[in-house]
């Protein structure tokens, strides 16, 4: 599970000797059952009438909800209770009776990945969608209705740095790097980092006491917004941040950063856009991917070696650290690694 704190829950898909594929469920799935219990051994899911015939992938991920997706590339969600607050918010508010989610999009979801009480989705069109906490939200254009009813569809960029300064301070900010696409906190700033996460702790406490309080803290839908021709394959998302791989192999990540699980060092803490992840030297690649490498940064350490490959294929999302794999079969960790999830 990409979240903290709680137990975890595993959700698999097998394919039966008739090629039918079939999703089992167990473990920390509170809303999966009446009694709310966790589940000891694999339960059959049912696919939702309106959905299809079949699945066709489970998502990892998710704390106290599980995502699956329909062959007929609906994004189906279930699990959850509403004592979960944020999560029981981010998963569609499904709890025993698998539903299909609301995307602001009738084109198919092809991949999708849950994190903590964020989600995001690939659709057939190679496009992103994420929703959920809006701390891991980037900016871009939004898609739903307002709790009071009114219609929204606007930038949100301005909501996105808006919730920013109230978690850094101005004078604890870095520079931007010169793609200006990512906002920096010193790590050196623990007072204001301990204000923030009392800021924050305190903001969760309050929003989970009342369904409203979840909205505010929940975004709509985003259409991710990416460099020109840029078309997403996969993605992965773990306890607060958002790794995205592009069909090229370039990495694109987004979120907390504050423990390096973005691949830009632990002095970036929010990054409020998509960004390229370096996890390739910038002369193995095309012209276009070392263009998009220059607006990162490589770390001391990763500089000292060349990475084998040309180009990343796999990505992984922990709660605070991130892996990916090239296409020369390398392992790339980064991130917190305490308990030996980073080498």
């Amino acid at each position: 599970m990409n979240g903290e704190g709680k137990e975890s829950k595993e959700v698999k898909m097998e394919e039966a000797v008739n090629k039918e594929r079939v999703v089992f469920m167990w473990g920390y799935l509170p809303g999966a059952l009446p009694q709310r219990t966790p589940l000891l051994s694999p339960v059959n899911v049912r696919i939702p009438a309106s959905a299809g015939c079949s699945w066709t992938d489970v998502c990892g991920g998710g704390c106290g909800f599980a995502m699956a997706i329909s062959d007929s590339g609906k994004l189906i969600t279930w699990g959850s209770t509403d004592d979960l607050g944020q999560s029981y918010v981010t998963s569609g508010k499904h709890g025993e009776i698998p539903e299909p989610f609301p995307l602001p999009t009738e084109v198919s979801v092809v991949k999708a990945a849950a994190g903590w009480a964020h989600c995001a989705a690939v659709t057939e069109t190679a496009e992103v969608y994420t929703w959920g906490w809006k701390e891991c939200i980037p900016s871009g254009k939004v898609f739903g209705d307002l709790p009071m009813g009114t219609s929204l569809e606007k930038d949100v960029f301005e909501r996105q740095n808006s919730l920013l300064a109230e978690q850094v301070s101005p004078r604890s900010q870095g520079s931007r790097s010169s793609g200006g696409t990512f906002s920096a906190a010193d790590s050196k700033g623990g007072g204001e980092e301990g204000t923030k996460r009392r800021r924050t702790s305190s903001a969760k406490h309050s929003a989970e006491s009342s369904s409203s309080g979840d909205e505010t803290l929940s975004a709509l839908p985003c259409l991710v917004t990416l460099n020109p021709g840029v078309r997403i394959a996969t993605v992965a998302t773990g306890g607060r941040h958002t790794l995205a791989l592009s069909d090229t192999g370039q990495v694109w990540g987004w979120g907390y950063g504050g423990e390096g699980q973005l691949g830009l060092g632990s002095r970036i803490r929010m990054v409020s856009s998509p960004h390229p992840v370096p996890c390739i030297e910038p002369s193995s690649l095309g012209k276009d991917r070392a263009s998009a490498l220059s607006r990162g940064s490589l770390s001391s350490e990763r500089q000292s070696f060349r990475v084998p490959g040309s180009y990343v294929k796999g990505i992984a999302c922990g709660g605070r650290h991130s892996a990916v794999i090239t296409d020369a079969g390398a392992l790339l960790t980064f991130g917190w690694g305490l308990y030996g999830q980073v080498k």
